[in-house]
């Protein structure tokens, strides 16, 4: 059907009232943009504009979705008892979209465990590997605006679905002819015979108990740590439910937490965007950081699987480290910390994304530790780490993405911005020890390592016409790649979708 046969069959559907109404006011461009297409399932699972739309994220393609997972679930016979963990975020309609999900599962006769409220990303990933689900589901958006939300599904270990699930459950999605043939039982009645259990506290003392062990030198931070400034924002997120007790207990006493920020806001009214990537959303950090003469900032983003770091200078600003420098600290700190321990394997090993910067690479090879290079998207890193785990091969050390995202312990299997708070501060409070500053850190290793310089810039091209777009700048640069930018010449263009290297020099 095109476009605007998909509109007027919803225009005709019993939808919600605010649904409806919204449909009435759109132009058509906002139609097109809507229902051109059906929100992708992709590596991480859906992302869309909250609003009415096959294209959007709203309660119906929430039902459909889950619809789609319940069905691969009843192929897997009777592993699908094992059920489903569900969290969720501050965001609009998360909990809403939370609670369709495990109704629709339960119809289905599938059991599953939702948290009491909002809860971070890591969380939901520790909660999969420690009820031993099949599956779980994550209700968040992570660092976009307002309007966004989303749908994550996990896979038993605790990592975002592999490729061949996430196949399926696309396939699982499209044989569903009509989105309001999808019917919903009685949440309250599923939750009274079982089939949906609330989670909470238990579970929260059990991810803590295990985030104790991210910390390497704690006579360090008890010497060093207690003293360090640090001031904390959750950005209205749910880092605020588990990032304060965990520094507390690592030993890191003063702890200033943007209490404005600390409140769950679907809004985010305070940031323009709650990415903690962008200096802007350290606004209020760097007001509060001034007030109490903080040695350094820190920021979740809302479902708190991504942290920003900044560092006061000598003169009293505060300078933000990139994704990459943040990557390369903990690296070092990590390996040179075991190594002198005496703790560092014979066989360790650390991943990172392609796009992630080589910098990290001379560091574990100083090590003799060996690093691997995966594609973007966290799942690949944690398809590592099982791997490892299944073969011996190697032991995992460490894992990041240049885009703010880091993993120390595998107890969970994604993005945990909870455990690079806490190495973080530990670093910081070491260079303490040697009376420098986190960025004088980043400066040794430069100096050891040679200079690396990266910038990301992001170039938003959205709807039908964004994607075609994208596939003609895409087409270009790999058809006819440069040989020179702004006056300088490339020695290298790698091409990560054919595999080839071409040398320029």
């Amino acid at each position: 059907m095109s476009y605007k046969e998909i509109y007027e069959q919803w225009l005709n559907a019993d939808l919600t009232p605010d649904l409806h109404e919204e449909l009435l006011a759109m132009d058509e461009k906002t139609k097109e943009d809507a229902f051109y297409t059906y929100l992708e399932f992709g590596t991480a699972g859906q992302r869309g504009l909250l609003g009415a739309g096959t294209n959007r994220m709203n309660i119906y393609t929430v039902r459909l979705t889950t619809e789609g997972l319940a069905r691969l679930m009843d192929s897997k016979g009777d592993a699908k008892k094992r059920g489903v963990a569900i969290a969720y975020d501050s965001r609009h309609f998360s909990k809403e979209f939370a609670m369709e999900t495990a109704t629709i599962l339960a119809d289905h006769g599938i059991p599953s465990y939702v948290y009491d409220s909002l809860r971070p990303t890591p969380a939901l990933s520790f909660t999969i590997r420690e009820l031993k689900t099949l599956t779980g589901v994550m209700i968040t958006a992570s660092h976009n605006p307002a309007p966004y939300n989303g749908y994550k599904v996990y896979g038993e270990d605790g990592g975002q679905m592999p490729p061949e699930d996430a196949a399926a459950l696309t396939e699982y999605i499209r044989q569903i002819d009509d989105i309001f043939s999808i019917t919903l039982g009685d949440t309250e009645k599923y939750i009274a015979e079982g089939m949906i259990t609330i989670i909470g506290e238990d579970i929260d003392a059990k991810y803590l108990k295990n985030i104790e062990t991210v910390t390497i030198n704690h006579e360090l931070i008890k010497k060093y740590g207690r003293d360090l400034n640090i001031v904390y924002t959750p950005l209205h997120g749910t880092g605020e439910m588990l990032g304060r007790r965990a520094l507390a207990t690592a030993g890191f006493e003063k702890i200033a937490v943007v209490e404005e920020q600390a409140i769950p806001d679907p809004d985010f009214s305070t940031v323009k965007s709650p990415n903690p990537e962008s200096q802007a959303a350290f606004a209020m950090s760097e007001e509060l950081g001034r007030k109490v003469g903080a040695d350094m900032l820190v920021a979740t983003d809302p479902d708190a699987d991504r942290i920003g770091v900044e560092v006061r200078l000598p003169d009293g600003s505060y300078q933000p480290l990139t994704g990459n420098q943040i990557g390369a600290v903990l690296a070092k700190y990590i390996l040179e910390a075991h190594k002198t321990a005496g703790t560092l394997p014979a066989n360790a090993a650390m991943a990172k994304s392609i796009v992630s910067t080589e910098l990290v690479s001379h560091i574990a090879e100083s090590y003799n530790v060996e690093m691997f290079n995966v594609l973007t998207g966290f799942k690949f890193i944690g398809e590592k780490i099982h791997a490892w785990e299944t073969t011996g091969e190697h032991t995992y050390m460490f894992g990041f993405e240049e885009s703010f995202g880091y993993l120390i312990k595998p107890f969970v299997r994604d993005k945990d911005a909870i455990q690079a708070m806490l190495l973080i501060c530990e670093v910081a409070a070491y260079y303490r020890s040697l009376g420098k500053t986190l960025y004088d850190g980043i400066q040794d290793i430069y100096a050891e390592y040679g200079y690396f310089v990266e910038k990301t810039l992001s170039v938003t091209l959205e709807g039908s016409t964004g994607k075609e777009q994208i596939a003609e700048i895409m087409g270009k640069f790999r058809d006819n790649a440069p040989e020179k930018f702004d006056g300088l010449e490339i020695l290298l263009t790698e091409d990560f979708k054919e595999l080839t290297a071409t040398s320029h020099s």
